[in-house]
């Protein structure tokens, strides 16, 4: 994430490794929620779920657990076999607890369309991930609180 052109760096890998250590410092689990749809994404593909997995990131989970402000590299068993996962930091949704669901939830990343020319980018063609809220209209207000399930995420202020 090194910018030349005098911009900012993302403050989300700096918020994960807080989040993570404040989690930890509580005596919880910390959970990442990835978009494995993202490029350079490598996860296990057999728990992908609606183009999303949930990571147990706890030290008794993973092995050489690395987050710096590009990736989250790590090893972990998954039915029984060794995975090395890498997730760029743009891939992550959001970090929480197992346990009461604190943490944070970010905003997908919008893909970079570096050429801005006519040539139209393959993930265009794809759906983005289903945002957590749902939208008002048509419904009335009526149906509100039926969830996909899954986990369910506190937003931290």
């Amino acid at each position: 994430m090194n910018t030349q052109d005098g911009s900012m760096t993302s403050t989300k890998p700096y918020l994960v490794r807080a989040i993570y250590e404040w989690i930890l410092d509580n005596q919880m689990t910390p959970h990442l929620l990835v978009d494995a749809r993202h490029p350079g994404t490598r996860v296990p593909n057999e728990f992908v779920e609606n183009g999303q997995i949930v990571l147990n990131i706890a030290p008794s989970a993973v092995h050489g657990l690395l987050m710096d402000n590009d990736w989250v590299r790590f090893s972990a068993r998954f039915g029984g076999v060794t995975r090395h996962l890498e997730i760029p930091s743009e891939a992550v949704l959001g970090i929480f607890s197992r346990e009461n669901h604190q943490g944070m939830i970010f905003p997908p990343a919008e893909p970079v369309d570096e050429a801005l020319g006519n040539d139209a980018s393959p993930q265009e063609d794809s759906a983005p991930p289903a945002p957590t809220n749902q939208p008002k209209g048509d419904g009335g207000g009526k149906g509100k609180g039926k969830g996909r399930g899954g986990p369910k995420l506190t937003i931290v202020k």
